[in-house]
């Protein structure tokens, strides 16, 4: 697994003491997402970086992290603040080591709260969104079963919520035995701006409430459990 260095300075609890709403993103950049679906993931993630930090309390509240899996698991975004966020170049190459980016993503998470608590910083319940075209090619090892029982318990203690989105070609049923209490979303073609648009209207609202409360999304998809976080 490759990671990008630590940067001490993306903390930043002394001089911005708000709640935070981590978002985790788990991006797909194996070699069958090359041409217009990472075109179009790309443009997503610009969308979503430019429609957060439109508004000032949602760009000190919401963190986000990134992952990507092709070929190889890297954190190429560690968490930050909206008004530190520069989307990463995505580049397409590899296989599919999905389950390995799972579980490098739900520890990463963790690692981050643990931060949030050793600081006195309050937070809403994190996101975690895995966005993929294909099915995982790590099945025979641990990282796959390990996977799925994270986000089995993760969700169950309501520790974070958990999202699978699949591009057209995804393994549905293998994105569904992830997917706890949700419906794995299936995009129409590779509408990833709609996703992100929808993304950032629902984490603006839930960083203007009460960290433990219930909060209504900003036009829910359609798939079972997509209504509340």
């Amino acid at each position: 697994m490759e990671q990008t260095p630590f940067d001490p300075g993306r903390i930043g609890f002394a001089e911005n003491p708000e709640n935070r709403c981590p978002s985790v993103l788990i991006l797909d950049v194996s070699r069958s997402m090359e041409g217009e679906p990472l075109k179009e993931l790309q443009a997503g993630l610009s969308l979503y970086r430019n429609e957060l930090a439109a508004d000032a309390l949602t760009r000190k509240r919401v963190e986000v992290a990134i992952l990507t899996f092709g070929g190889s698991v890297r954190v190429v975004q560690e968490f930050v603040t909206v008004d530190r966020f520069a989307p990463p170049v995505l580049v397409a190459h590899g296989d599919t080591p999905m389950g390995q980016a799972v579980v490098t993503g739900l520890n990463l998470l963790a690692d981050r709260k643990g931060e949030y608590r050793g600081n006195g910083i309050l937070f809403y319940r994190p996101w975690v969104f895995l966005i993929t075209d294909g099915a995982p090619t790590d099945l025979s090892s641990p990282y796959w079963a390990e996977a799925k029982a994270l986000v089995t318990e993760g969700e169950r203690a309501k520790k974070f919520s958990f999202f699978a989105i699949g591009v057209e070609g995804a393994d549905f049923g293998r994105l569904a035995e992830l997917s706890v209490g949700r419906k794995p979303l299936k995009l129409r073609g590779v509408r990833f701006r709609d996703l992100f648009r929808w993304l950032s209207n629902s984490q603006q609202a839930v960083s203007r409430s009460i960290p433990g409360e219930s909060v209504p999304l900003a036009n829910p998809a359609a798939p079972e459990g997509w209504a509340e976080v």
